[in-house]
């Protein structure tokens, strides 16, 4: 590995630690412009997670605070406009907050870890209790900001009274930083306390970016645009700026150009394919990006490995709690199974669209999963129709990725439930009875979310329904159950090993996706293989003289099961 080259910066949200250590970084300095040339003071990005909000946050900060250091900024986009740097940069007192860590299983926990943040930010200004500028009262006040034991009015009151003293100490207004503004409300909406947190947040809102005249910029990031209801009713200074608007649609995420470039720089330009087709497809505005969090531990993977797959770093990040109540919503719904299928063999759903929901109303009806699917990067859009009507799609093959492993892990829990047919299955294969078998396999498919084909390869459909036999065969506890496991000469997709019966008894699966739908023909094929690769020798050599050996063709909802002779 080239270590001449600079770092890739996994997990780095710290500006200054990533410009100061020779960390790669992607140029987003370029916001700051449309940031200042905005005349409205609040503005909210709303993104989904890991698409680098922290890390420009961090760069707001170190650009407009008194103490930033210019050196930070060399050979990036926002030095080339000198006569924004020198009005702007280094020139205004910055109050940063992040609201991602507050994680409690109660209120008042959650309300500590609040005041434990506020005082962290306050102790960054604690020369405030020695500024010549400001009242013995104003220094009293303040030094509360000190106290983690602070009570709700206090904490409520922070942002404003930081701002105030902060403008009469420099004599310049305030730009204030708040990162991950929902964070706290989606733990409470899952730990049930919800409504005092909505109570909380809107407070602290109120007084910090509604009556608070000390404010000369202030930016707010989050997953979920909440409904003005409920938090937002109280500010009419507000510009929301989602994943739907055009302006500032490069500045979260990497552009195509990017990461091209990213991929250069590292000489791994002959995997800008494979990261496209795992990790762009996001629709910001009118650009396409990727997402950064992916493509950096992706680059970092093939520096170590060059013939490394792509993993689903996404998924790893966070719960995927949203797409699992989407599939199990079809259950009950034919028409929504269908949908779930077009996605994922990627079509496009047309969909109205809600951006303005609260963690309440995520669940309380299919439209609302529809557009939490969307706000926080499920899907994506592939255009617009009337009114709120969007044209989705799944994203990427990392994003489908998680559609599937949701829909097997749904499929084994059902299954696991179903144990007479279940019990029919098995005793079936055990007996060589492939009609039986195939006709309780059949009542399985038909029942779950299938894959058609029009969007994966040949190898990834076999995979699916792979994993399903193999999910459903795995439950027989007293069955030695292996996948691609190497036999004769090569690796069969399936072995059993039985021993409940008179005689040790093996069976031998080899699984096909029918890609014209001819199942007759892929199940002679599954044959085929076995016979010429002699999987059967796995068990012959342990001396087990019977051997059952089944090729299964899947197609859509179909399949066919056929046993050797």
């Amino acid at each position: 590995m080239d270590t001449t080259l600079k770092k890739l910066p996994i997990g780095i949200e710290d500006f200054e630690k990533l410009r100061k250590n020779r960390f790669y970084y992607v140029d987003k300095t370029g916001m700051i412009r449309e940031l200042l040339q905005n005349p409205v003071e609040v503005t909210l990005f709303t993104r989904p997670r890991r698409f680098g909000k922290s890390l420009n946050m961090s760069m707001l900060k170190y650009f407009f605070e008194p103490k930033g250091d210019k050196e930070l900024f060399q050979g990036l986009e926002i030095l080339e406009d000198s006569e924004l740097c020198k009005e702007y940069m280094g020139k205004y007192p910055v109050i940063s907050l992040t609201l991602k860590d507050i994680d409690a299983e109660s209120f008042e926990t959650a309300f500590a870890m609040a005041a434990m943040m506020v005082w962290r930010e306050a102790g960054n200004h604690r020369y405030l209790l020695d500024s010549e500028n400001l009242a013995e009262d104003e220094k009293r006040a303040f030094s509360q900001l000190l106290n983690t034991k602070m009570d709700k009015s206090v904490f409520c009151g922070s942002i404003a009274l930081m701002s105030r003293l902060l403008e009469k100490h420099y004599n310049r207004k305030v730009v204030i930083l708040i990162d991950e503004y929902d964070v706290p409300l989606a733990r409470a909406h899952v730990q049930g306390y919800y409504e005092e947190m909505v109570v909380l947040i809107r407070s602290l809102f109120h007084q910090s970016l509604k009556t608070n005249s000390s404010i000369r910029l202030a930016v707010l990031t989050g997953c979920m645009r909440i409904s003005k209801e409920s938090i937002f009713t109280v500010l009419n200074n507000l510009n929301v700026l989602t994943i739907t608007d055009v302006r500032q649609d490069e500045s979260f995420g990497f552009t195509d150009m990017e990461v091209k470039e990213l991929l250069a720089y590292y000489g791994l330009d002959d995997k800008y394919s494979v990261a496209k087709e795992w990790y762009d497809g996001y629709r910001f505005g009118d650009v396409e990006v990727y997402c950064p969090w992916d493509v950096i531990n992706y680059c970092a993977l093939l520096r170590a490995d060059s013939d490394a797959r792509p993993e689903n770093y996404w998924a790893n990040s966070s719960g995927n709690d949203v797409v699992n109540r989407f599939i199990r919503e079809a259950g009950g719904s034919k028409t929504l199974k269908y949908e779930i299928e077009s996605l994922i063999a990627g079509e496009i759903v047309t969909k109205e669209i809600y951006q303005e929901i609260t963690y309440q109303d995520m669940y309380r009806s299919i439209d609302n999963i529809w557009s939490v699917l969307f706000t926080t990067g499920y899907l994506t859009q592939r255009g617009r129709g009337e009114g709120r009507s969007f044209q989705l799609a799944i994203p990427n093959l990392e994003v489908r990725e998680i559609f599937i492993r949701q829909i097997m892990e749904m499929f084994k829990e059902d299954a696991k439930q179903d144990g007479e047919t279940l019990d029919v299955l098995c005793y079936a294969l055990q007996e060589g009875n492939a009609e039986e078998a195939q006709r309780q396999l059949r009542k399985y498919l038909k029942k779950t979310i299938s894959i058609r084909d029009t969007f994966a390869r040949r190898e990834l459909k076999e995979n699916f329904y792979h994993g399903m036999l193999l999910g459903l065969l795995a439950f027989k506890g007293n069955w030695g159950v292996s996948s691609n496991r190497e036999a004769g000469q090569g690796y069969a997709d399936i072995l059993v090993e039985v021993a409940d019966g008179e005689e040790p008894l093996g069976i031998v699966i080899e699984v096909k996706y029918a890609r014209d739908g001819n199942l007759d023909a892929a199940c002679e094929e599954a044959l085929g293989q076995i016979e010429k690769r002699q999987y059967g020798d796995a068990f012959y050599d342990e001396d087990i003289e019977k051997v059952l050996k089944y090729g299964i063709a899947c197609y859509r909802d179909k399949c066919r099961i056929m046993l050797a002779e």
